[in-house]
Formats: structure tokens, C-alpha cells, sequence
């Protein structure tokens, strides 16, 4: 593969959405051995009832013929929410006191590189462009759910309880997963979380949430169709500092 050039733009046709959906496919069914019910096996794609709803970021890599969708991004503005009459996370946890503050929210999910592209920059672009969208709709509060592969909440003791000692979110923000898949994330006292073997199991993008000044709710919700453990982040774009917003919003392509 040569060197790749990245474009990001948001979808504006079916297609590309269902661009979006395919890659969704190979990353979250076929990698990661996740379902739900409307996903389409025959086609190959990764869809559910909350697509039409949220706007999609595609990151496109330019220097490879057909201009291929490589990363995705899907989110949505509390208005588009209202439309809904929810947002995707509202099935897994309790928003309330995101609702309460009166504050602009827009939720994050499904976000997801083809497998050669991760590691390198293509998420960097895909984070920036995501920079500019929340820039020009003054969003103020960013939140969504982020997984852990599979559903055995003790396999994942120590990153869960690390999260749940260091990362917790202040009561203005602390969302709280549901009562019908509730797990508890203190599952270690702190002088038994070994904060090396912690991050070793948390995934890059939950740590890259973190660095940007982000926390999590209360609880995690296992998602037994998705085969994983589900944590909601929180990020404040306020409380973020000066080196923290340099990285959030770097110049880059805007969508």
C-alpha cells in the first residue's frame, strides 16, 4: 500500500452511508464477532434503526482508485436526538443530568479504521475534522460509548476498576449505566489495580479519550448482541486545557 491521502467529508447519499455500514461490518462483525438485528449479513453491512438519524464522517483515503471509505464516524446533536426522541445512548444509560444542564450534547459512536490504516494518522484526521464539526455547531458536551472486547466483566477487573478510580466523571456529568446490564466497575480496591496491566487492556480510543480530559459514567452495561463491555465517556470540551485542545484541534480537513 503507498502512501496514503486522507480526505474527510460528511455523507450526503445513501451509498455513502452504506460505504459506512460495510467497513462497520468488517471491523465490529467480522473482527470483533459482534450482531444486532438489523444488521445485514448478505450484504455485508452494520446498520441499525439510529443511522438515519446521525450524521456520518467518512475518512477517505484519495491515493487509492476508488476512493475508499477507511474510517468512519457517526454522531448526533441533541436536535437531531429530539427528532429521534433519544439518543443511541439512552439505552444503556441514564442521561439526565447531561440533559439537565442545559448545555449543547452530541453523541459520538461507531467509530471505527479499516485495519491498515490503524496506528498511523488516519485517526489524527478523523479527529480533527470531528474538531470542526463541534466548532461550528458550539457543541459543548461530548459523550458516547466506547467497548472493551467481550462480556466477562472480571477478565476486565483491573482496566475497569482503574477507569472507575482515576477517570470518574463529576456528578454534573456522571451518567449512570442502566439496572438490566449494570456492572460495577469497582471491582478492585486501589491497592490492587496495577495501572500498567490496565492500560495494556483498554483500548486506544478510550485512551485517547482520556488524554483529551475525558470521563466515565458510573457502571458499565454489557452488551451481550455486540460481544462487549460498554464504558460511556464524558468530555467537557470546557474543561479541557490549552495542550489538550492543541491536540483536539490541530488544523486538518474539515468535513
Amino acid at each position: 500500500m503507498g502512501t496514503p491521502e486522507f480526505s474527510v467529508r460528511l455523507a450526503s447519499t445513501e451509498a455513502e452511508v452504506r460505504a459506512a455500514q460495510a467497513l462497520r461490518y468488517a471491523v465490529f462483525v467480522e473482527e470483533l464477532g459482534g450482531g444486532g438485528e438489523m444488521v445485514d449479513h448478505a450484504a455485508g453491512l452494520e446498520r441499525d434503526r439510529f443511522d438515519p438519524y446521525f450524521d456520518h464522517l467518512l475518512l477517505h483515503d484519495t491515493a487509492r482508485p476508488g476512493d475508499p471509505v477507511v474510517g468512519v464516524y457517526r454522531v448526533m446533536r441533541d436536535d437531531q436526538a429530539r427528532a429521534l426522541g433519544q439518543f443511541y445512548c439512552d439505552d444503556e444509560y441514564d442521561l439526565s443530568v447531561l440533559r439537565a444542564s442545559g448545555r449543547r450534547l452530541m453523541e459520538l459512536g461507531r467509530s471505527c479504521l479499516h485495519r491498515d490504516y490503524r496506528g498511523g494518522a488516519a485517526m489524527v484526521h478523523l479527529w480533527q475534522a470531528l474538531a470542526r464539526y463541534v466548532q461550528d455547531h458550539g457543541i459543548e458536551v461530548l459523550f458516547g460509548v466506547a467497548s472493551f472486547h467481550g462480556t466477562d466483566a472480571q477478565a476486565l477487573a483491573q482496566p475497569l476498576s482503574l477507569l472507575h478510580a482515576r477517570h470518574l466523571a463529576p456528578p454534573p456529568l456522571r451518567v449512570r449505566a442502566r439496572a438490566a446490564q449494570f456492572q460495577r466497575m469497582d471491582l478492585l480496591p486501589p491497592e490492587q489495580i496495577d495501572r500498567k496491566a490496565a492500560l495494556l487492556q483498554t483500548p486506544a480510543l478510550i485512551k485517547a479519550y482520556l488524554r483529551l480530559g475525558g470521563c466515565v459514567g458510573e457502571g458499565a452495561w454489557i452488551d451481550h448482541a455486540f460481544n462487549t463491555t460498554d464504558v460511556c465517556l464524558v468530555m467537557d470540551t470546557a474543561r479541557m486545557n490549552a495542550r489538550q485542545r492543541q491536540l483536539y484541534a490541530a488544523p486538518g480537513a474539515r468535513p
